[in-house]
Protein backbone atom coordinates (compact mmCIF):
# COMPACT_ATOMS: atom_id res chain seq x y z
CA UNK A 1 0.00 0.00 0.00
CA UNK A 2 1.02 4.02 -0.71
CA UNK A 3 3.56 5.11 2.63
CA UNK A 4 4.60 1.75 3.74
CA UNK A 5 7.85 0.18 3.48
CA UNK A 6 9.24 -3.54 3.58
CA UNK A 7 11.32 -4.26 6.49
CA UNK A 8 13.76 -7.58 6.44
CA UNK A 9 14.93 -8.91 9.44
CA UNK A 10 15.67 -13.03 9.97
CA UNK A 11 13.10 -14.67 7.57
CA UNK A 12 10.30 -12.62 7.87
CA UNK A 13 9.24 -9.81 5.39
CA UNK A 14 7.48 -6.77 6.96
CA UNK A 15 5.12 -5.00 5.92
CA UNK A 16 5.91 -1.39 7.91
CA UNK A 17 3.89 1.89 7.29
CA UNK A 18 6.12 5.04 7.07
CA UNK A 19 3.62 6.85 9.48
CA UNK A 20 4.45 5.87 13.15
CA UNK A 21 1.01 4.12 13.82
CA UNK A 22 2.82 1.20 15.21
CA UNK A 23 6.35 0.80 16.53
CA UNK A 24 9.23 -0.68 15.37
CA UNK A 25 12.98 -0.60 16.70
CA UNK A 26 15.16 -1.80 14.24
CA UNK A 27 18.01 -2.23 16.96
CA UNK A 28 16.29 -4.91 19.11
CA UNK A 29 17.42 -7.20 16.34
CA UNK A 30 19.88 -8.78 18.69
CA UNK A 31 17.07 -9.04 21.40
CA UNK A 32 14.72 -10.81 18.91
CA UNK A 33 17.28 -13.23 17.30
CA UNK A 34 18.40 -14.42 21.26
CA UNK A 35 15.14 -14.48 22.04
CA UNK A 36 14.58 -17.08 18.49
CA UNK A 37 17.84 -19.01 19.90
CA UNK A 38 16.02 -19.63 23.15
CA UNK A 39 12.56 -20.46 22.26
CA UNK A 40 14.81 -23.05 19.53
CA UNK A 41 16.22 -24.61 22.33
CA UNK A 42 13.62 -24.72 24.93
CA UNK A 43 11.32 -26.44 22.32
CA UNK A 44 14.06 -28.93 21.17
CA UNK A 45 13.90 -29.93 24.92
CA UNK A 46 9.74 -29.99 25.39
CA UNK A 47 9.28 -31.71 22.18
CA UNK A 48 11.96 -34.25 22.64
CA UNK A 49 10.10 -35.24 25.89
CA UNK A 50 6.62 -36.19 24.25
CA UNK A 51 8.93 -38.05 21.51
CA UNK A 52 9.23 -34.85 18.83
CA UNK A 53 12.50 -34.49 17.38
CA UNK A 54 12.88 -30.68 15.88
CA UNK A 55 14.81 -29.88 12.43
CA UNK A 56 16.61 -26.48 12.44
CA UNK A 57 17.34 -25.57 8.81
CA UNK A 58 21.33 -25.30 8.74
CA UNK A 59 21.97 -27.19 11.79
CA UNK A 60 24.24 -30.20 11.78
CA UNK A 61 25.51 -32.30 14.73
CA UNK A 62 25.39 -30.10 17.84
CA UNK A 63 28.81 -28.70 19.28
CA UNK A 64 29.15 -28.12 22.94
CA UNK A 65 31.16 -25.31 23.44
CA UNK A 66 33.22 -25.46 26.17
CA UNK A 67 35.34 -22.54 27.59
CA UNK A 68 37.05 -24.22 29.68
CA UNK A 69 39.45 -25.93 27.12
CA UNK A 70 40.97 -24.49 23.74
CA UNK A 71 39.39 -26.73 21.52
CA UNK A 72 35.48 -27.57 20.92
CA UNK A 73 34.50 -30.78 21.41
CA UNK A 74 32.19 -32.42 19.11
CA UNK A 75 29.31 -34.93 20.62
CA UNK A 76 26.57 -36.42 19.49
CA UNK A 77 23.56 -34.96 18.84
CA UNK A 78 20.98 -35.31 22.27
CA UNK A 79 17.61 -36.53 21.11
CA UNK A 80 14.76 -37.74 23.63
CA UNK A 81 15.44 -38.11 27.41
CA UNK A 82 18.59 -39.32 28.41
CA UNK A 83 19.16 -42.92 27.61
CA UNK A 84 15.95 -43.13 25.35
CA UNK A 85 15.61 -43.73 21.47
CA UNK A 86 15.72 -41.23 19.21
CA UNK A 87 12.45 -39.64 18.40
CA UNK A 88 10.64 -40.96 15.16
CA UNK A 89 8.33 -37.96 14.97
CA UNK A 90 9.92 -34.52 13.18
CA UNK A 91 8.75 -31.01 13.25
CA UNK A 92 10.50 -28.72 11.17
CA UNK A 93 9.89 -24.99 11.22
CA UNK A 94 7.25 -23.28 9.26
CA UNK A 95 4.90 -26.09 10.17
CA UNK A 96 2.06 -27.14 12.51
CA UNK A 97 2.70 -29.50 14.91
CA UNK A 98 -0.33 -31.21 16.96
CA UNK A 99 1.48 -31.65 19.94
CA UNK A 100 3.72 -28.39 19.91
CA UNK A 101 4.35 -25.27 22.09
CA UNK A 102 1.57 -22.46 21.70
CA UNK A 103 3.12 -19.57 22.20
CA UNK A 104 1.99 -15.81 23.07
CA UNK A 105 3.14 -12.53 22.05
CA UNK A 106 1.52 -10.22 24.13
CA UNK A 107 2.79 -6.96 23.09
CA UNK A 108 3.21 -7.41 19.24
CA UNK A 109 3.12 -4.10 17.50
CA UNK A 110 4.19 -5.24 13.78
CA UNK A 111 4.05 -8.87 14.67
CA UNK A 112 7.68 -9.04 13.57
CA UNK A 113 8.57 -11.23 16.07
CA UNK A 114 5.83 -13.73 16.13
CA UNK A 115 6.67 -13.99 12.54
CA UNK A 116 9.70 -14.90 13.32
CA UNK A 117 8.56 -17.50 15.32
CA UNK A 118 6.46 -19.05 13.14
CA UNK A 119 9.15 -18.88 10.39
CA UNK A 120 11.92 -19.90 12.51
CA UNK A 121 11.56 -21.67 15.61
CA UNK A 122 10.39 -25.58 14.84
CA UNK A 123 7.67 -27.54 17.14
CA UNK A 124 5.49 -25.13 17.09
CA UNK A 125 1.44 -25.71 17.79
CA UNK A 126 0.00 -21.97 17.10
CA UNK A 127 1.47 -18.30 18.11
CA UNK A 128 -1.23 -15.64 19.19
CA UNK A 129 0.17 -11.89 18.24
CA UNK A 130 -1.84 -9.70 20.32
CA UNK A 131 -1.68 -5.83 20.62
CA UNK A 132 -4.90 -3.35 21.35
CA UNK A 133 -4.40 -1.36 18.81
CA UNK A 134 -6.50 -2.02 16.03
CA UNK A 135 -4.27 -0.07 13.24
CA UNK A 136 -1.40 -3.11 15.12
CA UNK A 137 -3.74 -5.90 14.88
CA UNK A 138 -4.83 -5.30 10.95
CA UNK A 139 -1.27 -5.12 10.40
CA UNK A 140 -0.09 -8.39 11.89
CA UNK A 141 -3.07 -10.01 10.06
CA UNK A 142 -1.76 -8.68 6.94
CA UNK A 143 2.39 -9.66 7.45
CA UNK A 144 1.22 -13.56 8.60
CA UNK A 145 -0.71 -13.19 5.24
CA UNK A 146 2.12 -11.74 3.65
CA UNK A 147 4.82 -14.60 4.76
CA UNK A 148 2.69 -17.07 4.45
CA UNK A 149 2.61 -18.02 8.42
CA UNK A 150 -1.81 -17.59 8.52
CA UNK A 151 -2.02 -21.78 9.71
CA UNK A 152 0.29 -20.71 12.18
CA UNK A 153 0.16 -17.25 13.50
CA UNK A 154 -3.40 -15.74 14.59
CA UNK A 155 -3.54 -11.69 15.01
CA UNK A 156 -5.53 -10.77 18.29
CA UNK A 157 -6.34 -7.47 19.73
CA UNK A 158 -7.45 -7.41 23.00
CA UNK A 159 -6.04 -5.80 26.01
CA UNK A 160 -3.13 -8.39 27.11
CA UNK A 161 -4.06 -8.67 30.76
CA UNK A 162 -7.24 -9.79 30.61
CA UNK A 163 -6.13 -12.19 27.65
CA UNK A 164 -3.64 -13.45 29.82
CA UNK A 165 -6.14 -13.51 32.68
CA UNK A 166 -8.32 -15.35 30.86
CA UNK A 167 -5.69 -18.23 30.01
CA UNK A 168 -4.94 -19.09 33.18
CA UNK A 169 -6.47 -22.32 33.56
CA UNK A 170 -4.43 -24.98 33.63
CA UNK A 171 -5.69 -26.74 30.61
CA UNK A 172 -5.86 -23.38 28.62
CA UNK A 173 -1.74 -21.69 29.61
CA UNK A 174 0.92 -20.88 27.14
CA UNK A 175 3.69 -23.00 26.80
CA UNK A 176 5.62 -19.32 26.12
CA UNK A 177 4.97 -16.07 26.77
CA UNK A 178 7.03 -13.07 25.40
CA UNK A 179 6.43 -9.31 26.47
CA UNK A 180 8.19 -6.63 24.73
CA UNK A 181 6.22 -3.45 26.21
CA UNK A 182 7.24 0.49 25.12
CA UNK A 183 9.00 0.82 28.55
CA UNK A 184 7.82 -0.63 31.66
CA UNK A 185 6.18 -4.50 31.71
CA UNK A 186 4.78 -3.91 35.61
CA UNK A 187 1.14 -3.97 34.62
CA UNK A 188 1.63 -7.19 32.58
CA UNK A 189 3.42 -9.16 35.00
CA UNK A 190 0.97 -10.39 37.50
CA UNK A 191 -0.98 -11.90 34.21
CA UNK A 192 1.85 -13.63 32.98
CA UNK A 193 2.81 -15.68 35.83
CA UNK A 194 -0.81 -16.77 36.01
CA UNK A 195 -1.31 -17.91 32.24
CA UNK A 196 2.08 -19.43 31.20
CA UNK A 197 2.08 -23.21 31.65
CA UNK A 198 4.11 -25.53 34.11
CA UNK A 199 7.89 -25.63 33.04
CA UNK A 200 6.75 -22.94 30.62
CA UNK A 201 9.17 -20.18 29.44
CA UNK A 202 8.35 -16.28 30.42
CA UNK A 203 10.28 -14.07 28.15
CA UNK A 204 10.20 -10.06 29.68
CA UNK A 205 12.25 -6.91 28.27
CA UNK A 206 12.36 -3.58 30.44
CA UNK A 207 13.38 -0.84 28.48
CA UNK A 208 13.04 1.32 31.77
CA UNK A 209 16.54 1.25 32.59
CA UNK A 210 16.42 4.48 34.21
CA UNK A 211 14.33 3.83 36.89
CA UNK A 212 15.93 0.19 37.79
CA UNK A 213 19.29 2.10 37.75
CA UNK A 214 18.43 4.38 40.46
CA UNK A 215 17.37 7.67 38.81
CA UNK A 216 14.24 6.96 40.81
CA UNK A 217 14.00 4.21 43.66
CA UNK A 218 10.37 5.42 44.37
CA UNK A 219 9.07 4.72 41.09
CA UNK A 220 10.68 1.24 41.16
CA UNK A 221 8.96 0.76 43.95
CA UNK A 222 6.16 1.32 43.68
CA UNK A 223 6.30 -0.74 40.21
CA UNK A 224 8.97 -3.79 41.12
CA UNK A 225 8.63 -3.62 45.20
CA UNK A 226 12.22 -2.73 45.20
CA UNK A 227 14.34 0.26 45.67
CA UNK A 228 17.08 1.02 43.11
CA UNK A 229 20.59 2.67 44.09
CA UNK A 230 22.96 4.65 42.17
CA UNK A 231 25.95 2.39 41.71
CA UNK A 232 28.27 0.77 39.39
CA UNK A 233 26.74 -2.51 39.02
CA UNK A 234 23.39 -0.41 38.55
CA UNK A 235 22.67 -3.06 34.95
CA UNK A 236 22.66 -6.10 36.56
CA UNK A 237 21.04 -4.59 39.84
CA UNK A 238 18.68 -4.15 37.58
CA UNK A 239 18.28 -7.83 36.02
CA UNK A 240 17.49 -9.20 39.93
CA UNK A 241 15.30 -6.12 40.32
CA UNK A 242 13.07 -7.63 37.84
CA UNK A 243 13.63 -11.06 38.89
CA UNK A 244 12.73 -10.39 42.41
CA UNK A 245 9.12 -9.10 41.20
CA UNK A 246 8.63 -11.41 38.92
CA UNK A 247 9.12 -14.49 41.83
CA UNK A 248 7.28 -11.98 44.42
CA UNK A 249 4.41 -12.36 42.04
CA UNK A 250 4.41 -15.52 41.12
CA UNK A 251 5.16 -17.01 45.05
CA UNK A 252 1.28 -15.49 45.27
CA UNK A 253 -0.03 -18.14 42.99
CA UNK A 254 2.51 -20.78 44.86
CA UNK A 255 4.59 -20.70 41.99
CA UNK A 256 8.10 -19.80 40.89
CA UNK A 257 10.84 -19.26 38.80
CA UNK A 258 13.88 -20.57 37.72
CA UNK A 259 15.97 -17.86 35.65
CA UNK A 260 17.58 -19.45 32.52
CA UNK A 261 19.41 -16.58 30.73
CA UNK A 262 19.07 -12.96 31.79
CA UNK A 263 21.15 -10.39 30.47
CA UNK A 264 21.58 -6.44 30.15
CA UNK A 265 22.11 -4.94 27.29
CA UNK A 266 22.73 -0.87 27.55
CA UNK A 267 19.55 0.50 27.52
CA UNK A 268 16.95 -2.28 28.49
CA UNK A 269 17.45 -5.85 29.65
CA UNK A 270 16.17 -9.10 28.40
CA UNK A 271 15.16 -12.10 31.05
CA UNK A 272 14.40 -15.75 30.06
CA UNK A 273 12.52 -17.77 33.11
CA UNK A 274 10.99 -20.85 33.55
CA UNK A 275 7.96 -21.06 35.97
CA UNK A 276 7.43 -23.78 38.35
CA UNK A 277 4.54 -25.00 40.41
CA UNK A 278 4.92 -25.85 44.47
CA UNK A 279 4.17 -24.88 47.20
CA UNK A 280 7.76 -26.53 49.24
CA UNK A 281 9.90 -24.71 47.03
CA UNK A 282 7.86 -21.49 47.43
CA UNK A 283 9.08 -21.29 50.73
CA UNK A 284 12.83 -21.07 49.54
CA UNK A 285 11.90 -17.72 48.13
CA UNK A 286 12.56 -15.34 50.79
CA UNK A 287 15.80 -17.44 51.32
CA UNK A 288 16.61 -16.39 47.56
CA UNK A 289 15.54 -12.16 48.19
CA UNK A 290 18.70 -9.94 49.52
CA UNK A 291 19.04 -6.39 50.46
CA UNK A 292 22.21 -4.55 49.80
CA UNK A 293 24.11 -2.08 51.79
CA UNK A 294 26.11 -0.24 49.54
CA UNK A 295 28.39 2.83 50.97
CA UNK A 296 28.65 5.92 49.36
CA UNK A 297 32.16 6.69 49.81
CA UNK A 298 34.04 4.13 48.52
CA UNK A 299 31.10 1.77 47.09
CA UNK A 300 31.67 -1.25 48.90
CA UNK A 301 28.28 -3.36 48.85
CA UNK A 302 27.41 -6.08 51.18
CA UNK A 303 24.23 -8.37 51.07
CA UNK A 304 21.65 -9.31 53.63
CA UNK A 305 19.80 -12.06 53.01
CA UNK A 306 15.48 -11.72 53.82
CA UNK A 307 15.21 -15.35 55.01
CA UNK A 308 17.49 -18.14 56.59
CA UNK A 309 17.00 -21.82 54.95
CA UNK A 310 18.88 -24.75 57.31
CA UNK A 311 18.65 -28.51 55.97
CA UNK A 312 19.26 -31.13 58.52
CA UNK A 313 18.74 -34.81 56.80
CA UNK A 314 15.31 -34.65 55.05
CA UNK A 315 14.55 -31.76 57.64
CA UNK A 316 14.35 -28.10 56.28
CA UNK A 317 13.97 -25.42 58.60
CA UNK A 318 12.76 -21.80 57.39
CA UNK A 319 13.89 -18.57 59.85
CA UNK A 320 14.10 -15.00 59.99
CA UNK A 321 17.70 -13.79 58.61
CA UNK A 322 20.08 -12.23 61.49
CA UNK A 323 22.21 -8.87 60.07
CA UNK A 324 22.52 -6.31 59.94
CA UNK A 325 26.09 -7.53 58.03
CA UNK A 326 27.50 -3.71 58.69
CA UNK A 327 27.92 -0.86 61.25
CA UNK A 328 26.80 2.57 61.23
CA UNK A 329 29.61 3.27 59.18
CA UNK A 330 31.60 1.63 56.60
CA UNK A 331 34.76 -0.02 57.77
CA UNK A 332 36.72 1.17 54.97
CA UNK A 333 36.59 4.49 54.70
CA UNK A 334 33.91 6.01 57.17
CA UNK A 335 31.05 7.00 55.25
CA UNK A 336 27.90 5.78 55.65
CA UNK A 337 25.36 3.11 53.91
CA UNK A 338 22.42 3.62 51.59
CA UNK A 339 20.00 0.54 51.41
CA UNK A 340 18.69 -0.97 48.40
CA UNK A 341 16.39 -4.08 47.18
CA UNK A 342 15.18 -6.10 47.80
CA UNK A 343 17.00 -8.32 44.89
CA UNK A 344 17.12 -11.48 43.57
CA UNK A 345 20.29 -13.12 45.24
CA UNK A 346 20.56 -16.27 43.32
CA UNK A 347 22.32 -17.64 39.75
CA UNK A 348 21.23 -15.10 36.94
CA UNK A 349 21.61 -17.96 34.54
CA UNK A 350 21.27 -21.69 33.62
CA UNK A 351 24.61 -22.38 32.38
CA UNK A 352 23.69 -25.95 30.94
CA UNK A 353 21.10 -24.61 29.18
CA UNK A 354 23.17 -21.32 28.22
CA UNK A 355 26.13 -23.28 26.91
CA UNK A 356 23.23 -25.38 24.40
CA UNK A 357 21.99 -22.12 23.18
CA UNK A 358 25.61 -21.13 22.39
CA UNK A 359 26.39 -24.16 20.68
CA UNK A 360 23.49 -24.24 18.57
CA UNK A 361 24.24 -20.56 17.50
CA UNK A 362 27.81 -21.46 16.88
CA UNK A 363 27.04 -24.30 14.51
CA UNK A 364 24.68 -22.65 12.65
CA UNK A 365 26.22 -19.00 12.10
CA UNK A 366 24.50 -18.27 8.93
CA UNK A 367 20.47 -18.56 10.87
CA UNK A 368 21.04 -15.37 12.86
CA UNK A 369 22.14 -11.60 11.77
CA UNK A 370 24.05 -10.75 14.99
CA UNK A 371 25.32 -14.30 15.75
CA UNK A 372 28.44 -12.91 16.49
CA UNK A 373 27.15 -10.86 19.13
CA UNK A 374 24.68 -13.59 20.31
CA UNK A 375 27.79 -16.31 20.77
CA UNK A 376 30.18 -13.06 22.00
CA UNK A 377 27.68 -12.40 24.79
CA UNK A 378 26.68 -15.86 25.86
CA UNK A 379 30.22 -17.20 26.15
CA UNK A 380 30.27 -13.81 28.80
CA UNK A 381 27.66 -15.54 30.46
CA UNK A 382 29.16 -18.94 30.76
CA UNK A 383 32.26 -17.43 32.39
CA UNK A 384 30.81 -15.42 35.18
CA UNK A 385 30.54 -16.72 38.64
CA UNK A 386 27.23 -18.49 39.67
CA UNK A 387 27.05 -17.46 43.12
CA UNK A 388 28.43 -13.95 43.57
CA UNK A 389 25.78 -10.82 42.51
CA UNK A 390 26.79 -8.10 41.68
CA UNK A 391 30.09 -6.54 40.69
CA UNK A 392 33.04 -3.58 40.90
CA UNK A 393 34.87 -1.52 38.08
CA UNK A 394 38.32 -1.32 37.96
CA UNK A 395 38.33 2.30 37.25
CA UNK A 396 35.53 3.17 40.24
CA UNK A 397 37.62 1.32 42.60
CA UNK A 398 41.07 3.53 40.81
CA UNK A 399 38.98 6.61 41.33
CA UNK A 400 37.99 5.91 44.86
CA UNK A 401 41.86 6.94 45.80
CA UNK A 402 42.71 8.86 43.11
CA UNK A 403 45.54 6.96 41.85
CA UNK A 404 46.07 5.48 38.15
CA UNK A 405 44.21 2.57 36.97
CA UNK A 406 46.10 -0.91 37.63
CA UNK A 407 45.20 -3.03 33.82
CA UNK A 408 42.65 -5.40 34.45
CA UNK A 409 44.81 -8.38 33.64
CA UNK A 410 46.83 -7.84 36.54
CA UNK A 411 44.24 -6.41 38.98
CA UNK A 412 42.72 -10.04 38.03
CA UNK A 413 45.83 -11.57 38.55
CA UNK A 414 46.33 -10.39 42.10
CA UNK A 415 43.01 -11.65 43.07
CA UNK A 416 43.94 -14.81 42.03
CA UNK A 417 47.49 -14.82 43.48
CA UNK A 418 45.27 -14.01 46.91
CA UNK A 419 42.86 -17.38 46.06
CA UNK A 420 40.07 -16.16 45.43
CA UNK A 421 37.97 -16.31 41.96
CA UNK A 422 37.07 -13.83 39.63
CA UNK A 423 35.57 -13.71 36.67
CA UNK A 424 34.05 -10.45 34.13
CA UNK A 425 30.56 -10.07 33.14
CA UNK A 426 28.64 -9.48 30.13
CA UNK A 427 26.92 -6.40 31.77
CA UNK A 428 29.74 -3.92 31.93
CA UNK A 429 33.01 -3.88 30.33
CA UNK A 430 35.41 -3.26 33.35
CA UNK A 431 33.20 -5.40 35.75
CA UNK A 432 35.11 -7.56 37.83
CA UNK A 433 32.98 -10.17 40.17
CA UNK A 434 34.97 -11.60 42.74
CA UNK A 435 34.14 -13.59 46.18
CA UNK A 436 36.87 -12.03 47.27
CA UNK A 437 35.47 -9.41 50.36
CA UNK A 438 35.72 -5.66 50.13
CA UNK A 439 39.26 -5.74 52.21
CA UNK A 440 41.26 -7.92 49.90
CA UNK A 441 39.99 -5.68 46.83
CA UNK A 442 41.51 -2.14 49.14
CA UNK A 443 44.50 -4.14 50.46
CA UNK A 444 45.40 -4.69 46.25
CA UNK A 445 44.61 -1.29 45.56
CA UNK A 446 46.85 -0.26 48.08
CA UNK A 447 49.63 -2.34 47.42
CA UNK A 448 49.09 -1.03 43.62
CA UNK A 449 49.15 2.55 45.10
CA UNK A 450 52.42 2.09 46.87
CA UNK A 451 53.99 1.44 43.36
CA UNK A 452 52.09 4.09 41.70
CA UNK A 453 51.90 6.94 44.23
CA UNK A 454 49.04 9.77 44.66
CA UNK A 455 49.72 13.44 46.88
CA UNK A 456 48.31 12.41 49.74
CA UNK A 457 48.74 16.14 50.66
CA UNK A 458 46.07 17.19 48.50
CA UNK A 459 43.15 14.78 50.13
CA UNK A 460 40.85 15.96 52.40
CA UNK A 461 40.81 13.80 55.67
CA UNK A 462 37.28 13.25 54.97
CA UNK A 463 37.80 11.61 52.00
CA UNK A 464 37.25 8.07 51.37
CA UNK A 465 41.06 7.82 49.77
CA UNK A 466 42.18 9.16 53.27
CA UNK A 467 41.04 6.42 55.32
CA UNK A 468 41.44 3.78 52.65
CA UNK A 469 45.26 5.00 51.91
CA UNK A 470 45.98 5.75 55.63
CA UNK A 471 45.45 2.04 56.73
CA UNK A 472 48.21 -0.59 55.80
CA UNK A 473 47.53 -3.48 53.94
CA UNK A 474 47.07 -6.79 55.52
CA UNK A 475 47.31 -9.24 52.32
CA UNK A 476 50.19 -8.11 49.65
CA UNK A 477 49.08 -8.41 46.53
CA UNK A 478 51.48 -10.18 43.14
CA UNK A 479 50.76 -8.75 40.08
CA UNK A 480 52.15 -10.70 37.70
CA UNK A 481 50.26 -11.53 35.25
CA UNK A 482 48.59 -15.84 35.50
CA UNK A 483 47.76 -17.12 32.37
CA UNK A 484 43.63 -17.70 33.73
CA UNK A 485 43.81 -13.97 34.43
CA UNK A 486 42.80 -13.85 30.70
CA UNK A 487 39.43 -15.72 29.78
CA UNK A 488 38.51 -17.28 26.59
CA UNK A 489 35.99 -14.85 25.35
CA UNK A 490 38.67 -11.93 25.78
CA UNK A 491 41.47 -14.40 24.79
CA UNK A 492 39.51 -15.18 21.62
CA UNK A 493 38.53 -11.59 20.46
CA UNK A 494 34.88 -11.92 20.62
CA UNK A 495 32.43 -9.69 19.97
CA UNK A 496 31.24 -8.82 23.65
CA UNK A 497 29.72 -5.87 24.09
CA UNK A 498 26.97 -4.27 21.78
CA UNK A 499 28.49 -1.91 18.60
CA UNK A 500 26.24 1.17 17.78
CA UNK A 501 24.69 -0.10 14.55
CA UNK A 502 23.40 3.78 13.46
CA UNK A 503 22.88 7.08 14.55
CA UNK A 504 20.75 7.88 17.59
CA UNK A 505 19.80 4.44 18.39
CA UNK A 506 18.63 4.03 21.57
CA UNK A 507 14.98 3.80 22.06
CA UNK A 508 12.19 4.79 19.57
CA UNK A 509 9.74 7.06 19.70
CA UNK A 510 6.49 5.66 20.82
CA UNK A 511 4.08 4.49 18.33
CA UNK A 512 0.88 7.41 17.68
CA UNK A 513 -2.14 5.37 17.41
CA UNK A 514 -4.52 8.22 16.36
CA UNK A 515 -2.58 8.15 12.84
CA UNK A 516 0.21 10.70 12.75
CA UNK A 517 3.14 10.34 10.89
CA UNK A 518 6.27 9.83 11.87
CA UNK A 519 7.73 13.64 11.93
CA UNK A 520 10.57 14.32 9.77
CA UNK A 521 11.76 16.91 12.43
CA UNK A 522 11.84 13.99 14.96
CA UNK A 523 15.48 13.99 14.57
CA UNK A 524 15.63 18.35 15.08
CA UNK A 525 13.32 17.87 18.07
CA UNK A 526 15.79 15.29 19.78
CA UNK A 527 18.84 17.69 19.07
CA UNK A 528 16.90 20.80 20.74
CA UNK A 529 15.70 18.69 24.17
CA UNK A 530 17.26 17.49 27.04
CA UNK A 531 18.51 21.09 28.01
CA UNK A 532 21.04 21.68 24.76
CA UNK A 533 21.34 24.62 22.89
CA UNK A 534 19.74 24.87 20.10
CA UNK A 535 22.58 26.58 17.98
CA UNK A 536 25.24 24.11 18.77
CA UNK A 537 29.18 25.15 18.73
CA UNK A 538 31.20 23.18 16.81
CA UNK A 539 33.95 25.15 16.21
CA UNK A 540 36.56 25.96 19.59
CA UNK A 541 37.11 29.59 18.38
CA UNK A 542 33.37 30.73 18.51
CA UNK A 543 33.73 29.96 22.25
CA UNK A 544 35.65 33.05 22.82
CA UNK A 545 32.29 35.16 21.49
CA UNK A 546 29.91 32.55 23.77
CA UNK A 547 28.09 34.84 26.69
CA UNK A 548 28.75 33.08 29.96
CA UNK A 549 25.11 32.27 31.60
CA UNK A 550 27.14 33.80 34.73
CA UNK A 551 27.82 37.24 32.70
CA UNK A 552 23.85 37.83 31.22
CA UNK A 553 22.66 39.46 34.38
CA UNK A 554 24.58 41.12 36.81
CA UNK A 555 27.46 41.02 34.47
CA UNK A 556 29.51 43.27 36.65
CA UNK A 557 28.41 42.14 40.48
CA UNK A 558 29.02 38.13 39.44
CA UNK A 559 32.19 38.87 37.67
CA UNK A 560 33.20 40.97 40.92
CA UNK A 561 32.63 37.89 43.29
CA UNK A 562 34.64 35.67 41.24
CA UNK A 563 37.54 37.60 41.02
CA UNK A 564 37.54 38.54 44.74
CA UNK A 565 38.53 34.69 45.41
CA UNK A 566 41.32 34.65 43.15
CA UNK A 567 43.26 37.93 41.42
CA UNK A 568 40.74 40.67 42.55
CA UNK A 569 41.91 41.93 38.70
CA UNK A 570 38.20 42.59 37.03
CA UNK A 571 40.05 43.78 33.54
CA UNK A 572 42.23 40.92 34.04
CA UNK A 573 39.48 38.37 34.72
CA UNK A 574 37.62 39.67 31.90
CA UNK A 575 40.23 38.97 29.73
CA UNK A 576 40.01 35.58 30.45
CA UNK A 577 36.85 35.71 29.94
Amino acid sequence: MEGETVVREGKAAILFPSANEVFYNPVQEFNRDLTCAVVTEFAREQMARRGVKVVVPGEKERVVVNLADEKKEETEMQTGEEGGEEPVVTASVGERCKNGLRVLEGLAASGLRSVRFALEVPGLRSVTANDFSAKAAALIARNAQHNGVTHLLQASQRDASMLMYEMRGKKDRYDVIDLDPYGSPAPFLDAAVQAVGEGGLLCVTCTDMAVMAGNSGETCYSKYGSVSIKAKYCHEMALRIILHSLDQRAGVYQRYIHPLLCVSVDFYIRVFVRVHTGQAMVKNSASKQALVYNCVGCGSFHLQRLGKRTTQGNHVKYSAATGPPVGAECEHCGHRHQLGGPIWGEALHDVSFVQKVLSAVSGNPSRFGTARRIEGMLSMVTEELEDVPLYYTVDNLSSTVHCSTPPLLQFRSALLHAGHRVSLSHACKNALKTDAPPRVLWDVMRCWEKSNPVKRDRLSESSPAHHILNTEPILQACFDVREDANPQSRRRHLTRFQENPEPFWGPKARANAGGGGISSDLEDRRKQGQNKRKNQITDATQLKSFPCKRLLGEKRSELGCLCRGSHGNVSQELSLW
